[in-house]
């Protein structure tokens, strides 16, 4: 039986699917730079952990293994807990495993990515105005919104994950 560099066996699995293109960062070096800078500019004054919860959900939300590998693997070794990491697809029934500011950020993540009725509920908006400060706040609606796109560049190109481990690619 062979394994992979994540210690589980490969044997019977799925192959990987192909990526459609090559990397597009490589294809468009002066948007992904510009996303790097986005991104890193985003998460100023958030609290790390906070930040990769919110990254995590919207990953979810968005069906975006690439980054859900990348997110997941950051948040552990950043010291998050597999049980928080897990829980966070059901977080509506375990709010138990988070602080009220954690939970106003992901009820903020949901409704900033998933845009069906066209705009944010406004208890959802009061709850996070409660939880941030304006200026915490700004950078909260950046953080999701520059998820949403990391989402969807790694989405539409079908980024493949599983080789992703943490340091590898900032941002």
């Amino acid at each position: 039986m062979t394994t992979n560099d994540h210690s589980h066996p490969t044997t019977g699995l799925n192959p990987e699917h192909a990526r459609r293109m090559q990397p597009w960062a490589e294809l468009a070096p002066d948007v992904y730079k510009a996303m790097v800078r986005l991104d890193a500019a985003s998460h100023k004054g958030l609290d790390p952990v906070l930040a990769e919860l919110v990254k995590i959900r919207a990953s979810q939300l968005n069906h975006c293994a690439f980054c859900l590998d990348m997110h997941t693997k950051d948040a552990l070794a950043a010291g998050e807990s597999i049980e928080r990491i897990v829980q966070l697809s059901a977080w509506e029934e375990s709010q138990h495993f988070y602080t009220p500011k954690e939970i106003a950020a992901i009820a903020l993540t949901e409704a900033v990515t998933v845009l069906t009725d066209g705009f944010v509920p406004d208890e959802v908006w009061e709850k996070a105005a409660k939880q941030f400060d304006e200026t915490e706040l700004a950078h909260l609606i950046a953080a999701i919104t520059t998820i949403n796109a990391w989402n969807r560049f790694a989405v539409t190109t079908r980024m493949v994950p599983g080789h992703y481990k943490p340091g590898d690619i900032k941002h």
